[in-house]
Order: structure tokens, then sequence, then C-alpha cells
């Protein structure tokens, strides 16, 4: 996980345009896990990764309506660029015939890597709006991780075991 800003010298736009980056990162991940990984008709792991997707997809839409809201057409300063892996999970963590309970550990390690980006940049962030945003932020993703733990655990017994696939059937990882 790195990001080589000075997240100390952060304006709120940026602050607002890296959040709504972190997101975009997660969800271009996930919707590349779901496609190596394909479906297998249930809830299983590619099923999983395109639902985690869709809900950082959309927490990054939300963060880009709050920052038009408040910044308007001003041109981000801040690209992908900027960052690497902050909630995003690691590119080789996905292999074939994976578990949905395997899935979900690794949703739930990228969920605490958020938190931990967050909850370590606080101390160093003097800006009062930033440190609001952050924190809020940080609070979020701790929610985000009780959430996987609830629903983890709701998972059927059978969820826990690898998934037989046809070599000639599945997408190559």
């Amino acid at each position: 996980m790195s990001t080589s800003l000075d997240l100390s010298k952060l304006s709120l736009m940026d602050a607002l345009d890296l959040a709504k980056l972190i997101e975009m990162e997660a969800c271009h991940r996930y919707q590349m896990f779901a496609s190596q990984l394909g479906r297998t008709g249930g809830y299983d792991a590619g099923a999983f990764f395109a639902s985690m997707a869709e809900n950082e997809a959309k927490h990054g839409q939300e963060l880009e309506a709050r920052r038009k809201t408040l910044f308007g057409d001003a041109p981000a300063r801040l690209t992908l660029d900027d960052l690497y892996d902050v909630e995003a999970p690691e590119m080789g963590a996905p292999h074939r015939g994976m578990s949905t309970v395997q899935a979900f550990e690794i949703g739930l390690e990228a969920e605490q890597k958020a938190y931990d980006f967050y909850d370590m940049a606080l101390p160093g962030i003097t800006d009062a709006d930033v440190r609001e945003l952050f924190t809020e932020l940080r609070d979020e993703e701790a929610e985000h991780v009780e959430m996987l733990r609830e629903a983890m655990a709701k998972l059927p017994a059978t969820a826990s075991s690898e998934v037989e696939f046809d070599v000639d059937e599945a997408p190559m990882l």
C-alpha cells in the first residue's frame, strides 16, 4: 500500500479526489478478479468480487458527487498514478477454484488495508476539513469490515469449499 503524495499538504478537494481514486482502483481490481474467475451460477468467489466492485463504484460515485457539490468542475490534480494498492486487493490474490470464504477474506484484508491507510494518515493531517473527511472514511472502512464479517458468518458451510472447475472452460488467471 503506497501513495507518492505528501498527505499533510492535501486540500479538501485533493483529499476527495484521492478517496475517489482509491475506490476506483479497488473497483477496477475487483472487476478484474470477477472477470478472471467467472461465475459458477451461485454466490461464488466471482459473484463476491463482482458485488465488491459494485460497492466500490457506488462509494466512488458518492465521493465524486460530494466533490462536485463543493468544487464544481475544478480539474483534479491527482490521478491513479499517485497511488497504488491503497484499498485494492493484491493483484495475485485470487486463484482458480477459490472458495467464497477465501474471496471474503481477500475483501476483508482490502477493507482493513483502507482503514489502516486513513488511520495512519490522520496524525499527519493538519487541515481540519481533510482530517474530518479522513476520520469519516476510516470509520466507513471499519463499518465495511464489520459488514463483511457479518455476511461471512451467514455463509453456508459449503462456502468454504474450493470449487471444482473444468480447465477447458475456466478463465485464465
